[in-house]
């Protein structure tokens, strides 16, 4: 595999631009010989940190295949939010410590092997990566293809995909990858037309046997989903792992991803925390292509942005396929454990998923929240941190304690006799979303929880399994910030959102912070959202959840019936509000064939009937 790779890892070629007096190196190893261009990575990068120039360079990829394997790859501890903290793990390109570069595939795929993150850009500024995209040559998932079903003998015949890498394990299923195994114990139900088969979520894959008819086809006895399966019915089976993500960004600034194709990851497909100003223009987590026998895509959500600051765009992208969600914006609470004094706090990560990296800088502004109520404290109380260090590791690194100095008195209820959490607002970013699809995924379309500005528009969510937009919030469970302020939904379309229910998906928007004790609270969680312009193609009746708002405005959308599926969710009203203040529903157009009824189709609880205006 590493035959001739001595000759390749140290050949570029300068070329400079007299036009632009930009540097430009080609990635002389090789494209479509399948051999291991790891090496040749490694050393590119170690020539580009070496550099004390600081003009602007491209690395240029020859069009091409090039596959990646782990053992000469660089290795890395990384604390990756939202992620299964698993160490070492194996990278691909580790860009660390750079600045000024941008690397262009020109249509290349980049094909990895084993678990590796393909890309992490760590304390990077002004890097772009353009035109590649990325895959893996044995994915974790597996697929199984009904051929053939017996519902009154509970059997099925089904072929996997890819072939020859899995084992039997009495009634276990194993996907058998490069130097891994994988456990199948939970499924995706898809239609042949690759949208996620209807009413079916998080479907647990425990038949009572399974044996191998012939190589690749599986005979199947006593799955509960036998008797609702039809011939030509794929299941993508997986676990919940979520090692490594298709790209990772860390502490870094001003990067752009222009024209990226992530089609498999073993986790999120980018994942950015601690950062600021990121551009997706074209970034898509999709599909090879309508004939690629693959109808999954990423193992979690296709983008996740994490504690980051400064300006988020998502443009231009295609997110179809994935496991959950095609954008998460949030930070993450810390829970108070100790009031050291009356400005210092010990403070802990709660998530297995979320800890080990660096949650907050001096100088950074904090508020706090209880958590039961989820009310700011303080009416409310802002603060600054003086200084923070980790109490339980040297460092950040592997961190989940912190020691926190604050500027100012800290209010006396805070304290660890109750439950309090600490939100970083300096990490906090404006996003835009924009012109994007997303369609024939699990969970949800957009989560957006930033107090910053939100705008969302021109989107096209098209069957999104759950719910298509979440405005969230939680200090219990996922420990995700926070609360909304400044959101515009606008000119989007969404067409049958919600044909299964999951966390959080009581309407096709569903504004959800999780509230344990809501009728005990007294200031409004989220505010400053405005739905306008959108269209609503849908079976169902449910279009808007809000819980905890002051201030919702839902005007000039237009919303159509369709008979595609059956109405089945619980929410039988178009719009279900829960502690909700200053709501306007105006000037909408409602097909007659969804009739809507201003009397029945509001519900509102835990509020003043005057706080709904319809017009």
């Amino acid at each position: 595999m590493l035959k001739n790779i001595s000759l390749l890892v140290l050949a570029f070629t300068l070329i400079v631009s007299c036009t632009s007096q930009q540097l430009a190196f080609t990635f002389s190893a090789k494209p479509d010989t399948k051999e291991d261009v790891s090496l040749a990575a490694v050393n590119l990068i170690k020539h580009l940190q070496s550099r004390t120039d600081t003009t602007h360079i491209t690395v240029i990829f020859s069009k091409g295949r090039y596959d990646f394997y782990p053992d000469s790859a660089f290795t890395r501890e990384y604390y990756i939010s939202n992620h299964d903290q698993d160490n070492p793990k194996k990278v691909g390109f580790a860009l660390e410590n750079l600045s000024n570069v941008t690397f262009d595939g020109q249509g290349s795929e980049f094909v990895f092997h084993g678990r590796m993150i393909p890309f992490s850009l760590i304390k990077g500024k002004n890097i772009m990566l353009k035109n590649v995209s990325i895959d893996f040559d044995i994915p974790a998932f597996r697929q199984i293809n009904v051929l053939e079903v017996s519902a009154d003998k509970n059997e099925m015949i089904a072929e996997i995909y890819p072939h020859g890498r899995h084992r039997i394990d009495g009634n276990k299923l194993f996907a058998v990858g490069e130097g891994y195994e994988n456990p199948l114990f939970m499924a995706m139900a898809f239609r042949p037309d690759k949208r996620l088969t209807y009413m079916r979520r998080d479907v647990d894959f425990n038949p009572e046997t399974i044996s191998e008819q012939s190589p690749d086809t599986l005979h199947i006895t006593g799955w509960e989903q036998t008797p609702l399966s039809s011939v030509g019915e794929r299941f993508a089976l997986r676990s919940w792992h979520r090692p490594t993500p298709g790209i990772f960004v860390s502490e870094c600034s001003n990067i752009v991803f222009k024209n990226i194709k992530v089609h498999y990851a073993e986790g999120m497909g980018l994942l950015a925390q601690m950062s600021e100003n990121i551009t997706l223009d074209g970034f898509s987590v999709c599909l090879k292509s309508d004939d690629n026998p693959r109808f999954f895509t990423t193992q979690a959500d296709a983008t996740h942005f994490s504690a980051c600051k400064g300006t988020i765009i998502s443009k231009n992208g295609l997110y179809e396929g994935m496991a959950d969600d095609a954008i998460n914006v949030h930070g993450t609470y810390l829970r108070v454990i100790k009031r050291v004094s009356d400005n210092t706090l010990h403070a802990r990560y709660m998530h297995a998923q979320a800890y080990g990296f660096k949650w907050g800088e001096t100088g950074d502004s904090v508020q706090f929240v209880e958590s039961e109520k989820m009310e700011l404290v303080g009416n409310p109380f802002n603060t600054t941190i003086k200084s923070i260090k980790a109490i339980d590791k040297p460092t950040e690194v592997g961190a989940k304690e912190f020691e926190i100095t604050f500027m100012d008195v800290l209010p006396q209820e805070i304290s660890e006799t109750g439950k309090f959490g600490i939100e970083n607002l300096t990490w906090t970013p404006n996003v835009i979303f924009s012109d994007n699809t997303i369609r024939n995924n699990r969970a949800r379309g957009a989560l957006f929880s930033t107090p910053r500005s939100v705008i969302c528009e021109n989107n096209l969510f098209d069957h999104t399994h759950g719910t298509a937009i979440l405005l969230c919030g939680d200090c219990n469970g996922w420990f995700e910030t926070g609360a909304c302020r400044d959101v515009v939904i606008r000119n989007n379309k969404f067409i049958n959102a919600l044909t299964a229910t999951y966390q959080f998906t009581n309407a096709i928007i569903s504004i959800y912070p999780e509230i344990p004790n809501l009728k005990d609270q007294q200031k409004f969680f989220h505010s400053g959202i405005v739905i306008e312009n959108n269209t609503f193609d849908t079976f169902d009746r449910p279009l808007l959840y809000a819980k905890s708002t002051d201030g919702l405005i839902f005007r000039n959308n237009t919303i159509k019936h369709n008979t595609e599926f059956k109405p089945f969710h619980w929410n039988k009203h178009p719009f279900f509000f829960e502690k909700v203040a200053n709501i306007s529903i105006e000037n909408n157009t409602f097909s007659d064939d969804f009739g809507f009824d201003k009397e029945k189709g509001v519900r509102v609880e835990l509020s003043d009937d005057n706080a709904i205006i319809i017009q």
